[in-house]
C-alpha cells in the first residue's frame, strides 16, 4: 500500500484535463483542415502535421496521466505491460511535436531566401520533411528503451528514464528538446539578419513586405517555443540538478505538471495565431447564431 499525498489527486486531474485538451484540440484542428477547402495549402499542411503530432503526444500523455490517477486512487504501486510502450510513444511524439515547429519555421525561411525554388515550397517536398521527422521521432527512443533505461518510478507512478547522470538522459534531452528548439531559434536568427540585409539593399517594397510578413510568422513560432521552454524549464532544472544533488521525491509529478499545461497553452496559441482556424470557428459561430435567430423569428 502506497502513501498518497493530499496533492496527488488534484495534480493528476490537472494532468488529465491538460493532456485531454491537447489531444482533442489536435483532432478539432485536423477536422477543420480536412473539411475546409480554404485550408488545403502548404502552410496549413504543416499546421496539420503539428495537430496530428499533438493528437499523438496529447493522448499518449493522457494515457500516462490516467494510469497515474488510477494508481493513486487505488493506492497501489504497480505497472502494466504497456507502461514502457506508453513512454516510448510519448518520447517519440514529443520529438516530432517540437520538430513540427522547426518545419514551419524552415518553410517560412525557404519562402524568403529561395522564392523562386518552387520545389522547396511544394507539398511533396514538405511531406518528405514531415516523414523524415516522424521517422526520427520513433527511432530516437529505441536507444534507451532497448537498453532497459525506461523504468517504473514507484513514487511518481510512471515509467521514465531516471533523472540521474547518464548517457541516456543527455541523449534524450538533446534529441527530443534541444535539437528541434535550437534549429528553430537558428532559423529565426538567420531570418532576422536576412531581412535586415534586404532593408539595407535596394530591394523592391513588395519583396521586403513579404519578407517581413514571413518573419512575423516565424516570430509567432518562436513565441510558441518560448512557452514550451518557460513551462518546461522545471524538467530541465531537475535534469541539471540530478548531476549535482538528490532530486525531490516527486520530481516527475512536478515536472509533468508544467509540461502538460504547456502543451495545452501551446494549442491555444496555435489556434490564436492561425487565421484560417479562427475564421472557420468564427464563421461557424455566426452561422449558429443566425440559425437561432431565424428559428426565434419564425416562432
Amino acid at each position: 500500500m502506497s502513501i498518497v499525498e493530499s496533492w496527488f489527486i488534484p495534480f493528476d486531474i490537472v494532468l488529465v484535463i491538460s493532456t485531454g485538451f491537447t489531444g482533442l484540440s489536435g483532432v478539432t484542428f485536423l477536422l477543420i483542415i480536412i473539411f475546409d477547402k480554404i485550408c488545403h495549402t502548404v502552410p496549413m499542411l504543416l499546421i496539420a502535421n503539428t495537430s496530428l503530432t499533438a493528437v499523438l503526444f496529447g493522448f499518449s500523455m493522457f494515457s500516462l496521466a490516467m494510469f497515474t490517477l488510477q494508481s493513486d486512487l487505488r493506492q497501489v504501486q504497480t505497472h502494466d505491460v504497456f507502461c514502457v510502450v506508453r513512454s516510448y510513444i510519448a518520447y517519440g511524439a514529443c520529438a516530432i511535436f517540437n520538430f513540427s515547429f522547426a518545419l514551419q519555421a524552415f518553410y517560412r525561411y525557404l519562402l524568403i531566401t529561395h522564392p523562386n525554388r518552387l520545389l522547396y515550397q511544394s507539398a511533396r517536398f514538405q511531406l518528405q520533411l514531415i516523414l523524415l521527422t516522424w521517422t526520427y521521432g520513433f527511432i530516437v527512443p529505441i536507444e534507451f528503451v532497448a537498453r532497459g533505461e525506461v523504468v517504473y518510478s514507484v513514487d511518481n507512478q510512471i515509467c521514465q528514464i531516471p533523472l540521474e547522470p547518464s548517457f541516456s538522459i543527455i541523449y534524450m534531452a538533446s534529441c527530443v528538446y534541444v535539437f528541434p528548439i535550437f534549429i528553430t531559434m537558428i532559423i529565426y536568427y538567420k531570418l532576422i539578419r536576412y531581412v535586415k540585409h534586404m532593408n539595407a539593399r535596394s530591394t523592391s517594397v513588395n519583396t521586403v513586405l513579404r519578407a517581413r510578413y514571413e518573419l512575423k510568422m516565424v516570430r509567432r513560432i518562436v513565441i510558441i517555443i518560448l512557452i514550451l521552454l518557460t513551462l518546461g524549464l522545471t524538467y530541465f532544472i531537475f535534469v541539471l540538478m540530478s548531476f549535482f544533488t538528490t532530486l525531490p521525491k516527486y520530481h516527475f509529478r512536478i515536472a509533468f505538471m508544467f509540461l502538460d499545461v504547456s502543451m495545452a497553452c501551446v494549442m491555444l496559441v496555435v489556434f490564436k495565431f492561425t487565421d484560417h482556424l479562427r475564421s472557420f470557428m468564427k464563421t461557424r459561430r455566426n452561422m449558429e447564431q443566425g440559425t437561432v435567430a431565424v428559428i426565434w423569428i419564425g416562432s
